[in-house]
């Protein structure tokens, strides 16, 4: 392979990876958004925990309380503590 080639080679894998990086821009901005929520959802679930000798307030730490809160935010903390509280 000679220079004009591997040219040739690198231009068009810059122009595919340009490409996928456009037509996936929105699912992949939605998707760390869930990712970044989730994450703060499970620090909101430890900070409660951790909190729950004074309040008298536990919820289980695990991936799907933490979604739920992530996504829902406030009413999904309520939620989870209104199933809790039901069950």
């Amino acid at each position: 392979m000679d220079l004009s080639q591997k040219i040739i080679a690198g231009l068009l894998l810059a122009f595919f990876l340009i490409t996928l990086a456009r037509i996936f821009r929105a699912p992949l901005r939605l998707a760390l958004k869930l990712l970044v929520n989730t994450a703060l959802g499970f620090l909101a679930l430890w900070a409660v925990n951790a909190a729950s000798a004074v309040t008298g307030i536990a919820l289980g730490l695990n991936l799907w309380n933490a979604l739920v809160v992530g996504v829902l935010g406030l009413p999904g903390f309520v939620l989870l503590l209104l199933v809790q509280w039901v069950l």
